[in-house]
């Protein structure tokens, strides 16, 4: 009997092996690859932790998803996911995934910071939504090449939009920002709407930027594998949106002509 309860366990493992493994150069589960692509983080318009657990579900049921599960997050995390913001997710419990942990966020740890269920249902957090059918705002992308544009575009965004992008490539590379089209509501300190960039896992640390306008930013190269996007607009006027597409590669093959470069 305990013979066979140890094949039983080395085949369970071996399917499990098989099951993983590496896809340009990113470890992840094939299966979990396409639940991952539904999970996204969202934060009130009136900025970060103001959502009630009832608030919380109804910012995901309004685009049409629901309240991401344990499950469904780690295995966004499982590709790069990575978001230094606390949210509510299904059933009541709160907490973040932490892919790299620094000294802001993970309390030195990785994977579901999991603050447990909160009794409390109108504590104020951020949320994580789930919805595999809705891949246009945002998403964890894992591509060597791959067009992100506004929602809706090349017709006019809407209003409250708040979209996440996380790019995360090989390690060893660097991702290069092209931008394509760019007409995003203009106002002084662009306040209003806007598309910021940074260089990193989220959009804690490493700003790199904020647009808006209808100038062209200039190229951008990270400095490392990830970058991550944030595209916002108000309740007021909107515009034709944008279009960029990044590209990743070995550092050294970028061009010097793109001086754009995170230090």
């Amino acid at each position: 009997m305990r013979v066979f309860t140890l094949l039983c366990a080395l085949c369970f493992v071996l399917k499990e092996a098989q099951a993983w493994g590496y896809k340009d150069g990113i470890f992840h589960n094939s299966i979990w690859l396409e639940q991952a692509a539904g999970v996204y983080h969202r934060e009130s318009r009136k900025g970060r932790y103001q959502l009630t657990y009832k608030e919380a579900k109804a910012v995901c049921k309004y685009e049409g998803g629901a309240l991401a599960t344990y499950d469904q997050l780690e295995a966004a995390r499982q590709i790069g996911f990575h978001v230094c913001a606390a949210g509510w997710f299904d059933r009541g419990r709160v907490g973040y995934p932490i892919v790299k942990a620094g000294t802001n966020c993970g309390f030195g740890r990785i994977g579901i910071i999991d603050y447990g269920y909160r009794l409390n249902k109108s504590e104020k957090w951020d949320v994580y939504c789930y919805n595999p059918n809705s891949k246009e705002c945002g998403g964890v992308l894992t591509d060597q090449q791959r067009i992100i544009q506004s929602p809706g575009f090349p017709e006019e965004y809407q209003d409250e939009q708040i979209c996440y992008w996380h790019i995360r490539v090989r390690l060893g590379q660097r991702i290069r920002l092209h931008f394509r089209e760019f007409d995003v509501e203009d106002d002084m300190g662009c306040l209003a709407d806007y598309l910021e960039v940074y260089d990193s896992y989220d959009d804690v640390s490493g700003f790199a930027g904020r647009f808006c306008g209808d100038d062209l930013p200039e190229d951008i190269i990270s400095t490392g594998n990830v970058m991550t996007l944030k595209f916002l607009s108000d309740a007021s006027v909107t515009a034709g949106g944008f279009q960029l597409q990044y590209t990743a590669a070995e550092g050294s093959l970028f061009s010097q002509n793109y001086t754009h470069y995170l230090h």
